[in-house]
C-alpha cells in the first residue's frame, strides 16, 4: 500500500521552498544595482519587479509552512528537484521582462539551462541584452555551479543531519568537512576566490586583446563564471568565437578544466597535498578519456583536412574536445560546422566527451570520470573472475582521495546511473527524430542537454517545436540531479494521488 504524504510533509517541503526562493530573490539586487549605476531604468525595474514577486512568494510560504521538524531523507530529494524548477521559474521572471525572449516558455528554458550550467540557449539578438540582464544570466551558472542548495544551506539551514539530506538530493554526496554547512560554505569561498582571480585574469587578457577596460572586465567575470562553472553562456551571439583570441580560449581551458575537478580535490590541493593530483584514480581515468577523445577528434579532422595545417587542427579540436568534457560548452566554431565540415569520426568523439562529463561533486555534468572508472574496473575484475580459479579471491580497490575497497554496492550504482544517462540520451534522440531532425543531429543535442553541456548543432533554436523545449528541459533538469531526486519526485506525486 503507497502511503499519502501527511500535511507534516508539505509543510516541510513548502518551508524549505521558500527559503530558496527569498535567497534568490536577493541575488537579484546585484545586477539590479549594475543596472541602475549604468543608467538602465527599465531592466533595473525588471529585477525590482521580479525580486518583489519572488519575496512574496517565498515569504507567503515560508509562514503558510513554518515548521522546525528537519527534512528527512524523502523530504530531502523533494524539495531539491522540485526546487531546481521553482528557481528556474523565478530566474526566468526577469528574462522574460527584458523582451528578448518569444515566450516565457523560452525564457524558463535559459534559466534552466543556466542553472543547471548546460549553456543551450534560446536568447534573440543577445549582442544589444543589457548589462544587468546579461549578468543575471551568467549569475544563474555561477549559483546553479555551485548548487542552489548550498546557497540555502550556507545562510539559511542550521540542522546538520537535514542540510546533509539535501546535500545529497543535489547529486552531491563527498563532504570536505563533517559539518555539511562548513562544506558549503567552502564551495563559496573556494569559489568567490577563484572568481576574483579568474575575472582579473580574463580581463586583464581582453584588454590585451583590445577590448575597453569597463566591457574587458564585464566580459571576463561573466566568461569566468561560465568557465568555471562550466555553464558555456557568453555575453555575446558568436560565443567564444567573438573574440577570435588564442590567448583568450587557453585561459578558458584552464578554467574549464579547474571547474570540473572534484570539489573535495580543491580542499585535497589547497591543503598542500599536490601529490594526490597524479594519484586520484578519478583524475586518472578523466586524463585518460580526454586523451583519448582528443586524438579520436585530431585524426578525424586530419584525414577530412577541412583545417590547413596541424595547429589549426590542435586549436579547433583540442579546444571543442576540452569544452565537450568538462560540460562547459565554449564555442569557436559555427554550430553547422559540427555537422558540414567535422566529419563522423570527430562527431562521434565530441558526443563520447559531452557523455562521459567530468568529475564528480565538481560543477560539470555527464557520467563523471569516477563512475566510468568504476565501471571499468568492475568489468576487468568481472572478466578475471571468470578467467581464475572458483576458489580465488578478489579485492577491487581505488584510491580517490585515500584509499576505497569497492563494494557490489558502489559497482551497481555506477551501473545503473551510466546507464540512466545513456538511455536518457537516446530518448531525447528518439524524440528529436520525431520531430523531423536526423539521427546524428539529434543525438548529439540530446547529449548535451542531459550532459549539462551547450554545445549544438543547429537543433536549439527559438524555432524549435515545444515538446522538445521541454524536452531538453526536463533532461537538463535530471542530468543535473543526476535522476535519483527526479525518480522520489515522481513517487511522490504518484502518492500524493493514489496513496490512501
Amino acid at each position: 500500500m503507497i502511503l499519502r504524504p501527511r500535511i507534516k510533509d508539505l509543510k516541510i517541503i513548502g518551508f524549505y521552498w521558500g527559503k530558496l526562493t527569498i535567497g534568490l530573490s536577493l541575488f537579484m539586487a546585484l545586477p539590479g544595482i549594475l543596472s541602475l549605476s549604468l543608467g538602465e531604468i527599465d531592466p533595473m525595474f525588471d529585477f525590482i519587479i521580479s525580486a518583489l514577486f519572488c519575496l512574496m512568494m517565498g515569504f507567503v510560504l515560508h509562514i503558510l509552512c513554518y515548521t522546525k521538524n528537519e527534512p528527512k531523507w524523502m523530504h530531502g530529494m523533494i524539495i531539491v528537484s522540485f526546487s531546481w524548477l521553482v528557481a528556474a521559474f523565478v530566474g526566468a521572471v526577469p528574462l522574460f521582462l527584458s523582451g528578448h525572449w518569444n515566450s516565457f516558455l523560452d525564457a524558463f528554458f535559459e534559466a534552466m539551462s543556466g542553472l543547471s550550467t548546460t549553456g543551450l540557449v534560446l536568447v534573440n539578438d543577445l549582442n544589444h541584452m543589457s548589462y544587468g540582464h546579461n549578468l543575471w544570466r551568467h549569475m544563474l551558472v555561477f549559483l546553479g555551479g555551485q548548487g542552489i542548495v548550498v546557497v540555502v544551506l550556507s545562510f539559511f539551514i542550521q540542522g546538520i543531519q537535514g542540510a546533509f539530506r539535501l546535500y545529497v538530493g543535489e547529486a552531491r554526496d563527498e563532504r570536505v568537512f563533517p559539518n555539511i554547512q562548513r562544506t558549503a560554505r567552502f564551495i563559496w569561498v573556494v569559489s568567490l576566490i577563484y572568481l576574483t582571480l579568474g575575472t582579473m585574469m580574463f580581463g586583464l587578457t581582453a584588454v590585451k586583446e583590445g577590448l575597453p577596460w569597463g566591457d574587458a572586465f564585464f566580459n571576463g567575470l561573466c566568461i569566468f563564471m561560465a568557465a568555471f562553472d562550466t555553464g558555456g553562456f557568453t555575453p555575446y551571439d558568436q560565443n567564444i568565437l567573438y573574440y577570435h583570441s588564442f590567448a583568450l580560449e587557453m585561459v578558458t581551458v584552464i578554467f574549464m578544466v579547474w571547474g570540473a575537478i572534484n570539489f573535495r580535490l580543491h580542499y585535497i590541493l589547497w591543503s598542500g597535498q599536490r601529490k594526490e593530483l597524479w594519484r586520484n584514480f578519478e583524475i586518472r581515468t578523466f586524463v585518460f578519456t580526454n586523451l583519448f577523445v582528443f586524438a579520436l577528434i585530431a585524426l578525424s579532422l586530419s584525414n577530412t583536412q577541412v583545417y590547413d595545417n596541424f595547429l589549426v587542427v590542435f586549436r579547433k579540436g583540442f579546444y571543442h574536445s576540452i569544452s565537450a568534457h568538462t560540460g562547459t560548452g565554449f564555442q569557436t566554431i559555427y554550430p553547422v560546422e559540427f555537422l558540414q565540415e567535422w566529419g563522423g569520426l570527430a562527431l562521434f568523439g565530441i558526443i563520447l566527451a559531452m557523455g562521459l562529463g567530468g568529475c564528480v561533486c565538481s560543477t560539470t555534468g555527464g557520467i563523471k570520470a569516477l563512475r566510468i572508472g568504476v565501471v571499468a574496473k568492475a568489468f576487468y575484475e568481472e572478466v578475471k573472475h571468470y578467467v581464475s580459479s572458483e576458489n580465488t579471491i578478489f579485492v577491487s580497490k581505488i584510491h580517490h582521495i585515500k584509499d576505497i575497497i569497492l563494494s557490489d554496492k558502489q559497482m551497481r550504482s555506477a551501473c545503473l546511473i551510466t546507464i540512466a544517462y545513456i538511455a536518457t540520451y537516446f530518448l531525447g534522440g528518439a524524440i528529436g527524430m520525431i520531430y523531423g531532425y536526423p539521427f546524428i543531429d539529434s543525438f548529439f543535442e540530446s547529449t548535451s542537454a542531459t550532459a549539462n553541456v551547450g554545445l549544438s548543432c543547429g537543433v536549439t533554436s527559438p524555432s524549435m517545436p515545444t515538446i522538445l523545449k521541454l524536452t531538453y528541459i526536463l533532461q537538463m533538469w535530471a542530468g543535473r540531479l543526476e535522476f535519483i531526486s527526479v525518480f522520489a519526485l515522481i513517487g511522490f506525486v504518484v502518492a500524493l494521488v493514489k496513496g490512501k
